[in-house]
């Protein structure tokens, strides 16, 4: 018998749009006489049914189930008679997602004559359209350069309130799919409310010199913690005097916010992480763990914070241990991990759209293969291997747009470049390399662009993810910045855009990017940077932090100083001397 089969020639390719939480079904049109069993595959990887949570292929018709749409579903599925690969239909799934909103701020005061802004960050699929209402009514009708809207109506600005601006100010966020909305209230008095100081909205800069908190808009040190403070509940200097050192000094690796609250730190010369009470901005106790603490993770989804410790400077004994129920700052304990050998560990940012992670990974020492781990159970699950590509994994970011993890390998002597492997996150299958992309990769805070820097050539590859969940090369720059860290700061001309910021291992230079339209400027002579002999914790010998969803200040260390840049006009907003080995900065928006 002869297997005859078909296609209609208008159903090659179909496009299925589904909302995120509802279940879809994607039919196989591929139809004929003695046709064999329909083979489904995702991004080319035949998917095996055993294996996968939330798709199925329940049911006679050979069809593929979703039974709970995500972001992570989008993208590519075709369908394709057993032994006849050569005909196969292509399915491309979109998702959309309502809209998700944040205010900024819930209220201010402010006194006649000044200016205000109020803010409104909306994500969403497609893009949410924003409307403001003052006490109810729509305000578009009053816009002028006294009141004006900014970034596609994301800021609300009037130039000098009066009296009867006081109100409630309501911004809406619509798409296809759903609308999101919340109020930011304006009042205005004589004597706006100067006297409560707020302890939010800062910079905690962590140095030899001990703790220094900076409020950026005014450049002005609001606290300094000396080393030789006591911390409240033990009576222990904050940093303990070394014998046979000169000055007593501190030696931080690295900082975590924690909901806010608490600032936990890791001091590695002390075997230790201490919290910081961010109402008192005073340091509250210290936390006993394995020698050499280097790295902290705030996992938020299950209120733990991650700690690795070296063991030594070889790091010959690494460790992993957990911090749970880390923002009720009571009764705080360390849970050992049953993970031998790692060298570095990944989980996933949560965002406003994603705000549940389940699963981490660790990376173990010179091995080409990832360890995908349970969060809240804290055990090993599966075994990702890279041997194939002879890769061994050294970063690793993720975005929830397609489900991607794209994993920066090592140098090796045969290769030039550090090649990256992209994971398909629904499969856990490694789809490819990442085209000749290569280099460190950095994902937006929404997901949407992959900045891969490669710090020998200086060169900056911008990707974009589609809402089909394809990665796009947009822009291919040149640069002479051997970066060293970089980061997203939000646009302040248009809505669900980005500027990149980026710092050198070596020159003074910050490199400054508009995603939209891929120009470039450098702010130069920002001093050297600490070396990497000087800062041996993790490769981003100079670290720039953004300032959140609403800030307009980004920090950078040199060797003796901080430099505050305002992200706004893209200049130098301050130089703060006096601050040596400031590589260590958290952010703390609204308390």
């Amino acid at each position: 018998e002869v297997v005859q089969l078909s296609l209609p020639e208008d159903q090659r390719v179909t496009v299925t749009t589904i909302t995120v939480g509802l279940s879809t079904v994607l039919t196989c049109s591929i139809r004929g006489a003695l046709r064999p069993p329909i083979i489904w595959k995702r991004n080319g990887v035949v998917l095996n049914f055993l294996d996968l949570e939330d798709i199925n292929d329940f049911g006679e018709d050979d069809s593929l189930y979703i039974t709970k749409v995500t972001t992570i579903h989008m993208g590519n599925y075709t369908c394709h008679a057993y032994g006849y690969e050569e005909l196969y239909q292509t399915h491309i799934l979109q998702v959309n997602v309502p809209p998700v909103i944040r205010v900024y701020p819930e209220t201010q005061a402010q006194e006649p004559g000044v200016s205000a802004s109020l803010k409104c960050h909306a994500e969403g699929i497609p893009n949410p359209r924003i409307t403001w209402l003052k006490n109810g009514i729509d305000i578009m009708p009053k816009l002028s350069k006294q009141l004006s809207l900014l970034a596609n109506g994301s800021e609300l600005h009037i130039s000098s309130v009066r009296y009867e601006d006081t109100g409630a100010y309501t911004c809406i966020a619509k798409n296809e799919v759903g609308v999101d909305e919340d109020i930011s209230s304006l009042f205005i008095e004589d004597s706006a409310r100067k006297t409560r100081l707020s302890v939010g909205n800062m910079f905690y800069v962590f140095s030899d010199d001990g703790i220094t908190v900076l409020q950026p808009n005014e450049c002005e040190i609001r606290r300094h913690i000396r080393p030789e403070e006591r911390i409240f509940t033990s009576y222990e200097e904050i940093c303990p005097r070394v014998e046979g050192e000169a000055t007593q000094s501190c030696l931080w690796a690295s900082a975590v916010n924690v909901r806010d609250k608490y600032i936990y730190v890791t001091q590695p010369k002390q075997n230790r992480v201490m919290i910081i009470d961010i109402q008192t901005q005073k340091a509250i106790q210290t936390l006993d763990v394995d020698p050499l603490p280097t790295k902290l993770h705030y996992d938020k989804s299950h209120d733990q914070v991650w700690v690795l410790s070296w063991g030594d400077m070889r790091k010959s004994s690494p460790t992993l241990q957990v911090i749970p129920e880390a923002s009720t700052g009571e009764d705080l304990h360390v849970i050992r991990t049953p993970f031998e050998g790692v060298d570095d560990f990944f989980i996933p940012p949560t965002n406003l759209i994603i705000n549940h992670v389940r699963f981490g990974f660790i990376f173990n020492k010179s091995k080409s293969a990832v360890h995908k781990i349970d969060l809240e159970t804290v055990t090993h699950i599966k075994t990702l291997s890279f041997k194939s590509y002879s890769c061994v994994p050294q970063t690793m970011v993720y975005t929830h747009l397609g489900g991607y993890f794209f994993v920066q390998c090592r140098r090796n002597h045969s290769v030039a470049a550090s090649l990256q492997l992209i994971i398909d996150s629904v499969t856990d299958t490694v789809i490819g390399p990442n085209g000749d992309v290569s280099g460190t990769p950095h994902v937006s805070p929404d997901g949407r662009y992959l900045v891969s820097a490669d710090e020998d050539s200086g060169r900056i590859r911008v990707q974009a993810l589609t809402v089909r969940g394809e990665i796009k090369l947009i822009y291919d720059l040149q640069t002479n910045i051997h970066v060293s860290d970089l980061t997203f700061q939000p646009s302040f001309t248009e809505g669900n855009q980005y500027y990149i910021y980026a710092t050198s291992h070596l020159q003074t230079d910050v490199l400054f990017v508009e995603l939209s339209t891929g120009k470039m400027n450098v702010l130069k002579n920002l001093k050297d940077p600490i070396t990497s002999k000087d800062w041996p914790w993790s490769s981003y010998n100079r670290i720039i932090k953004d300032s959140g969803l609403f800030g307009q200040y980004l920090i950078t260390p040199a060797k003796d100083s901080l430099f505050v840049i305002n992200g706004r006009q893209n200049t130098l907003r301050c130089e703060v001397s006096g601050i040596r080995r400031g590589n260590t900065v958290v952010w703390v928006g609204e308390v």
